[in-house]
């Protein structure tokens, strides 16, 4: 081999940037195909009317030519038009030019409804999935890919399911019909009416080349864009407090002109060679060769002027089917992507099964060995690492320690927002992956109260659908919040986010109220106080001081003020348990007096 046989660097690169796309592709159109095949049936169905329906299409042209030759046999003998036979040509044209209509929306019936039902399937797989899914996931998830997936996606498949399968299959079948009886009539017309569309492929084949690879970076570029953008528009407002709007915006701004310059440069160079194609199915020029080549022909008498009429109406419907089917390839590739997407989705991890469910002997919990991480892989580290205690039923255990040393870690895994990857963590002796109605049992109140856009009764009612009003407004005026709920103008009517803004602690004594209908006898508190004002976070103390009573509580707090009273302090350094005892017990403890 000599030197410049040597692929270079750069080859390398771009050839295995092809093979990933291909592989990309191939996977997109597995994930498209899969997600389809509920509905494969319909679709089937839906093709084979639009096969009849592309073939219906035929007889309006059959009879127009045969309805033409009555009428030029009458001329050129000079005898009356055979009233009869036009008249049953033309009741024949009416009939299939109707039936050809009522086919074809037939199918469109179908596969609209089949895309219904597809959309409604996934989004009921998704809902089914994510109930099963841990909550960590959506903590560590956008919520934007989620809202993508839900909407933008499905709605891209649309097309796919609702048209391409009728309107894909008829511009192939009625345009080779036609031609087919294009060429019954004079094989010179069949060739007429297809004169310009190879110069037409060839031109759309040279614009078509490497569409697969590019559409799939074009995505790729476009999803960047977007998260870019979510995350300006999310963080705006500590954006601006500290002046970095630039900054901010300048990676957005970045991302949106590097996919301006993909665009522009793929697009260019196909302006010209598309401008070409549409150029060559122009109506003008296939007139102009239908018409001009027919007449040559009537002239030396091989045809007539109806044939020339029907071929050149023939040749003007090719230009649609070869549209129709360029749009559906690039929703094809649209559609794969999205597939691929959904179906990520659909394949979130599951939180483990238990087979037995029981119900816990009291509820004391014990954390025995308990290690977990974010990361996977062998050098992946650990957020958790060999961690044991034990909450006494009916006492509050405090964990505490600095920023990142573990401890929401540790009270999602009681609340089993994901599973320890060793160790196990048990609820009045049973595993809590076994307890059945888990959240019966365990509740918690975090920093983010976490409302939906519902009313604030609905709200309170979150974890006991089936609570009176009575037992709500009881929770309410547990929580400290009974009365401002009521000076608002539709109260407990009111829809959180839309009537009326709540304040943070506000909300946060909603979350309170929830915990409290829901009187679970196991709680746990992440600093629920800690993004609240003074008069918000004494209110907040004394609804929690109810709530607390008589419960097996986890409290995670970073300073040891906060803490006074509890039965248990446990001081959480990196992820694993230094210490635990009474805060006099602590107080040699190097970590604990830092703190």
């Amino acid at each position: 081999m000599t030197t410049t046989d040597v692929p270079t660097a750069g080859a390398l690169a771009d050839g295995d940037a092809v093979a990933d796309t291909k592989a990309q592709q191939k996977a997109d159109a597995r994930a498209l195909q899969e997600l389809m095949r509920p509905v494969a049936g319909s679709l089937m169905l839906g093709r084979i009317l639009a096969v009849t329906s592309g073939i219906l299409a035929v007889v309006p042209y059959v009879a127009l030519v045969r309805i033409g030759a009555l009428l030029l046999d009458a001329a050129r003998s000079g005898t009356a038009v055979d009233g009869e036979q036009v008249g049953r040509w033309l009741r024949l044209l009416l009939i299939a030019f109707t039936l050809r209509l009522v086919v074809y929306f037939v199918a469109l019936l179908i596969t609209h409804l089949a895309d219904i039902r597809l959309g409604h399937h996934i989004r009921r797989r998704m809902v089914r999935r994510f109930a099963g899914t841990p909550l960590g996931w959506f903590t560590s998830t956008n919520s934007g890919r989620i809202r993508k997936a839900l909407q933008d996606d499905i709605g891209t498949i649309h097309h796919l399911i609702a048209h391409q399968p009728v309107d894909g299959t008829v511009a192939v079948v009625m345009p080779v019909a036609l031609m087919a009886y294009a060429f019954s009539i004079d094989w010179r017309l069949g060739l007429l009416t297809i004169a310009t569309v190879p110069l037409y492929a060839a031109a759309m084949s040279m614009s078509m080349r490497g569409m697969g690879e590019k559409t799939v970076q074009m995505d790729q570029k476009l999803g960047v864009v977007s998260a870019r953008m979510v995350e300006f528009v999310t963080g705006i407002t500590v954006v601006k407090a500290f002046g970095r709007v630039g900054r901010a915006h300048r990676a957005y701004q970045e991302s949106a002109e590097e996919f301006q310059e993909f665009y522009y440069d793929w697009v260019r160079p196909l302006i010209r060679v598309s401008s070409l194609g549409t150029s060559l199915l122009a109506v003008p020029l296939v007139l102009l060769v239908n018409i001009g080549g027919g007449a040559w022909l009537v002239r030396l008498g091989e045809v007539t002027a109806a044939d020339v009429l029907a071929t050149s109406l023939i040749a003007l419907l090719v230009p649609y089917g070869l549209e129709v089917l360029m749009n559906s390839m690039w929703s094809s590739q649209l559609a794969g992507a999205a597939a691929s997407r959904l179906t990520d989705l659909l394949e979130t991890p599951l939180l483990a099964d238990a087979r037995i469910r029981a119900q816990p002997h009291g509820h004391d919990v014990v954390f025995d060995h308990v290690s977990y991480s974010y990361e996977e892989g062998p050098d992946a580290g650990l957020a958790v690492d060999d961690v044991s205690f034990t909450l006494r039923e009916g006492t509050i255990t405090a964990l505490i320690g600095p920023s990142g040393s573990g401890k929401t870690t540790i009270a999602t895994l009681l609340a089993r927002f994901r599973d320890p990857l060793s160790g196990e963590i048990r609820l009045g002796g049973v595993r809590i992956a076994e307890v059945g109605e888990l959240y019966r049992h365990v509740g918690f109140v975090l920093q983010d109260p976490q409302l939906p856009s519902i009313s604030l009764r609905d709200n309170i009612a979150l974890g006991r659908p089936d609570a009176t009003e009575e037992q709500i407004r009881a929770a309410a005026r547990a929580a400290r919040i009974h009365e401002e709920i009521e000076a608002l103008p539709r109260g407990f009517d009111t829809v959180y986010g839309a009537d009326s803004g709540l304040s943070g602690g506000q909300a946060q004594r909603i979350a309170i109220a929830r915990a409290i209908l829901v009187d679970a006898p196991v709680l746990i508190l992440d600093e629920a106080t800690a993004l609240t004002d003074p008069e918000s976070q004494h209110q907040i103390q004394q609804a929690l001081s109810d709530l607390t009573r008589d419960k097996t509580v986890l409290l995670i707090a970073h300073r040891p003020e906060v803490i006074t009273g509890v039965d248990q302090i446990v001081l959480v350094e990196r992820g694993r348990v230094v210490a635990a005892g009474t805060h006099d017990d602590l107080l040699a403890e190097p970590g604990y007096a830092r703190l």
